[in-house]
């Protein structure tokens, strides 16, 4: 009976607690990566399958070390920053992260307008309209009613799965691909190689994480429950990034049709994988587009004024976070209004918002190793020599390829 008890009670704590860890993690499937991740299928089929199993664990490091900085010091990253390496250098990380974050916004009402224009609808509507639906989503709610919205649209990600099994793939070959690594030196494979890591790990993820830590309330004593929060929703998020290339794969690899987004994918699945399926994954992309288009700016309004020391979060109103909500406003109006101007350099900002992200990891990375570390913060919840040593691989790992993608990002033929 008490072994029942503790049970339902650890299961409605994490219920209470769960949010952050899945919320983050998905936003990583966004209309770049969705797009990254549906040309890698229809290009390469199931090749790069396998190497979800170490970007999952890559996620999961990285994701678990903000949380628990959140939980333990009741701050949000940018803050700590501050705090222990100098305001010069947290306003130069902020304004890079600033402008990175606003091309990041752009891409994802690219997004928006792109899925609705599969089923034929003007850019002219969806977007101004998208822009309204976050902005009051947020600006409007409580922390604990935006949450909840924002798990409802990860849950929406099943879409995918399920446009996965519309597609028929071989699951022979996809087992095989996905737990028996496939390496090759040719440019594309490399590039493509690049971009699908790189597209793992985002600096803004790891200051949205703590700071909705801090402002949903998660202490120490609770952390083991945000740990579980965490890896789930890394699993979570993977899994469908996998099911994404699996759709591709089977149907535009299988038929040789080549696409360049993931508009592209969604028109061409139509013919070869049945109506369900493209509008499945044409409505992934709307809702991935609309949930990024929130997420990021809230991100960077949160790390804006946490660094700053003004008052951040959803809980608080204008009136008593004036700064939080207009940077918020201002990034969606920025957002929105660019993707309206007709010949837009769309591509030209969000290669620009990639470079940017890459040269800011190596920094964000290494001073969330150096913080976590400080027994004067975190006490006794600093990483063990263990966790240190794959928490520094994997940060050496993912800096080596974030600038290998800013590389052939800005020279496209570096890889050969």
């Amino acid at each position: 009976m008490k072994l029942s008890k503790l049970s339902w009670r650890n299961i409605l704590l994490f219920l209470a607690i769960v949010g952050p860890g899945i919320i983050t993690a998905n936003v990583d499937n966004d209309a770049g990566g969705i797009t990254t991740y549906a040309v890698a299928g229809a290009q390469f089929g199931y090749k790069f399958l396998w190497i979800f199993i170490p970007m999952t664990l890559a996620l999961i490091v990285v994701q678990e070390m903000s949380a628990r900085m959140g939980a333990v010091t009741g701050k949000g990253l940018a803050d700590l920053i501050r705090e222990n390496f100098g305001v010069r250098l947290t306003i130069f990380i902020l304004i890079g992260l600033l402008i990175a974050d606003v091309g990041n916004t752009v891409s994802e009402f690219a997004g928006v307008a792109s899925s609705m224009e599969v089923f034929g609808v003007s850019k002219y509507i969806t977007v101004p309209l998208g822009a309204l639906l976050v902005w009051f989503l947020v600006v409007k709610g409580t922390y604990r009613r935006v949450e909840r919205i924002f798990l409802i649209a990860s849950a929406i990600f099943i879409t995918y799965i399920f446009a996965g099994f519309l597609a028929h793939p071989n699951w022979g070959e996809v087992a095989k691909a996905t737990f028996i690594p496939s390496f090759s030196t040719n440019s594309e494979y490399l590039a493509m190689f690049v971009g699908l890591v790189g597209t793992t790990i985002a600096p803004w993820m790891q200051f949205y994480i703590q700071s909705a830590i801090v402002e949903k309330g998660v202490t120490a004593k609770e952390y083991k429950f945000s740990r579980l929060d965490v890896i789930f929703g890394c699993f979570i998020t993977d899994i469908v990034a996998v099911f994404i290339i699996v759709t591709t794969a089977a149907t535009l690899h299988t038929a040789g049709v080549s696409i360049n987004d993931a508009k592209d994918a969604a028109i061409a699945l139509r013919p070869l994988a049945g109506q369900y399926a493209s509008i499945l994954f044409a409505f992934g992309l709307f809702n991935a587009s609309i949930f990024a288009a929130t997420i990021l700016p809230l991100a960077t309004a949160y790390y804006v004024c946490e660094a700053l020391g003004f008052e951040a979060g959803v809980d608080k109103s204008f009136s008593e976070a004036p700064q939080f909500y207009t940077l918020y406003t201002i990034i969606i109006i920025l957002g929105a209004l660019i993707i309206l101007i007709p010949n837009a350099p769309l591509v030209l900002i969000m290669l620009w918002s990639q470079v940017i992200n890459g040269v800011l990891l190596p920094f964000v990375l290494v001073f969330m190793l150096v913080l976590i570390n400080k027994k004067r913060i975190m006490g006794d919840y600093t990483n063990s020599k263990f966790f240190n040593g794959v928490a520094w691989s994997t940060t050496a790992v993912m800096v080596t390829l974030t600038l290998l993608l800013v590389v052939t990002s800005l020279w496209p033929n570096f890889l050969g």
